[in-house]
């Protein structure tokens, strides 16, 4: 449970079930408070402000759908759990349209309830220091649309910001997945260059394909150019044009980029007649472009025209500090991509993801998170939702048996689901009788052992 002693008010119309959750509930630390009946609760948070309520379904006079809309409606930050022993799919929905966290089922046992609340305990900590971290945000070191904690990071961002001033050529050096398309964006829009930002991957095409998309072809120039078309250059006047790794270009269009820069004309390919454009050129290369000149693999003469200002993005595993404003970000991004609401991650899922090195910089960690939000079963990620530094199961391709399956497959249920067996039975679609038997079958572990007597109202 977190640290914070969370507020609890349970809400029911009969006094020995308010005194037995009451009662179970302090036992796990909880601060508790009880309510007869719905217009009571609702005075009891107006003037108490409780962050967590425990709901009967079945009230006389204003039921618990009722009071969980009056809820939200004042006071939308707070949780709601209902509890009924009448449910249905047709409930099930309703509370969930209406914004319940969750409901449980009577009779249930003290471990489920103890667990969904320690969950919510951990969930509303998590959301509290989230917004203290957006609130930090505001004296966070920004650059557009960056962020950082990073003195390195800030070095880059200060050298970004006068060189977006410029015309000059940038050349941005750093590992796959440090943001150096992001990067290059957040200069051009510094800039105030009225064009647009086009970017190109040199590693994408082929020689002949990357000359007529980056110069344009005329009409007949090779076989299936049925009419004139712009190239990347043309399209880019006025604006940018991000060459991502340029470290791939061939000899050939090595030169033809190093004529463009010297001239600021070309001519498409097929064509005579030179074409000027005003362009500001922003490379990038994960590669060590000084060695592949001394290797004669890359032009000196280019590198140099190129390097006019270099700009060095630091690895993930180098500015670690950034790392949970780059999660609460990114979270932020994929919530709104993915149409669901995601709040934040556990501390145990932030230890997990800080110990990690992160060969693929940002673009990993986006990748990582986006997986746990598909997998995960609340709007908190958890480290199993993570996949970092996982169990390994089974090796695709081997000889497994059924039982090894199985066993992963609880496993894995059983982690997604906190521990909680309950759930995790019902995730699997077995009893929780048949579930225990198969956990010492297998000699899984689960959060608490302890099992008590079903509740009944």
């Amino acid at each position: 449970m977190s640290d914070h002693k969370a507020r609890i008010l349970v809400v029911d119309d009969e006094e020995i079930v308010r005194e037995s959750l009451a009662g179970w509930l302090a036992k796990d630390g909880y601060s508790v408070g009880t309510a007869a009946d719905g217009p009571a609760a609702l005075e009891a948070l107006r003037a108490e402000g409780w962050p967590i309520l425990v709901v009967d379904l079945k009230m006389p006079g204003m039921d618990g759908l009722e009071v969980l809309e009056r809820v939200k409606a004042d006071r939308p930050e707070t949780t709601v759990v209902l509890m009924t022993a009448y449910a249905t799919v047709d409930t099930a929905v309703k509370a969930m349209k209406h914004g319940a966290y969750d409901y449980l089922i009577k009779p249930f046992d003290p471990e489920e309830l103890s667990l969904m609340m320690a969950k919510i305990a951990e969930q509303q900590s998590v959301l509290r220091e989230n917004a203290l971290l957006r609130r930090a945000l505001k004296r966070e070191y920004r650059f557009r649309d960056l962020v950082t904690r990073s003195r390195g990071m800030q070095s880059v961002f200060d050298l970004a910001r006068t060189a977006a001033r410029t015309s000059s050529t940038i050349l941005i050096f750093g590992e796959s997945g440090t943001g150096k398309e992001v990067l290059a964006r957040a200069i051009h829009a510094e800039s105030g260059r009225r064009g647009p930002f086009v970017a190109v991957s040199c590693a994408a095409l082929t020689e002949t394909l990357l000359e007529s998309e980056l110069f344009g072809y005329e009409k007949g120039a090779f076989t299936g150019a049925g009419a004139r078309t712009r190239g990347k250059f043309e399209a880019a006047d006025r604006g940018t044009l991000f060459l991502d790794e340029i470290g791939d270009v061939s000899p050939k269009l090595q030169m033809d980029l190093l004529r463009v820069l010297e001239e600021r004309r070309f001519c498409r390919v097929g064509g005579t007649d030179p074409i000027a454009v005003d362009v500001r050129v922003v490379a990038a290369t994960n590669r060590n472009l000084r060695e592949a000149v001394r290797e004669g693999r890359f032009r000196e003469d280019l590198y140099y025209r190129l390097n006019v200002i270099p700009i060095t993005l630091p690895p993930l595993r180098e500015r670690k500090e950034d790392i949970p404003l780059l999660v609460d970000h990114l979270l932020e991004v994929l919530g709104s991509e993915m149409g669901r609401r995601l709040e934040g991650v556990s501390a145990a899922a932030m230890t997990r993801i800080t110990a990690h090195d992160w060969p693929g910089n940002v673009r990993e960690l986006r990748n990582v998170l986006e997986r746990a939000a598909v997998v995960s079963s609340g709007p908190i990620l958890q480290p199993g939702d993570l996949g970092l530094d996982a169990e390994p199961g089974p090796v695709p391709g081997a000889a497994a048996s059924l039982e090894d399956v199985e066993r992963h497959h609880i496993a894995a249920v059983l982690d997604s689901a906190s521990g909680n067996v309950s759930r995790a039975a019902r995730i699997l679609d077995i009893d929780r009788v048949t579930l225990y038997h198969k956990i010492a079958k297998y000699g899984l572990r689960r959060d608490r052992t302890a099992e008590a007597e079903p509740m009944k109202k």
